[in-house]
């Protein structure tokens, strides 16, 4: 789902649980956008622990020569 869908998707939740207050429209959707940009942001977060933990993981031991 594109960001804006989805901060739109959430604005208009916030706004159903908020009683439907009407001229809360931009603080809504700033809300909403501050909680979507924070979810990607701990989902790069992870994904970039992960893949640098796989990267430890699978790197080999370099064998040392012996004369």
């Amino acid at each position: 789902m594109k960001w804006y869908d989805e901060i739109a998707k959430l604005a208009r939740e916030l706004y159903e649980k908020s009683g439907r207050i009407e001229g809360r429209d931009l603080d809504n959707w700033l809300e909403a956008e501050r909680i979507v940009m924070e979810r990607y942001k701990e989902q790069e977060m992870l994904e970039k622990e992960s893949s640098s933990s796989n990267k430890k993981k699978t790197k080999k031991p370099s064998k040392a020569k012996q004369s």
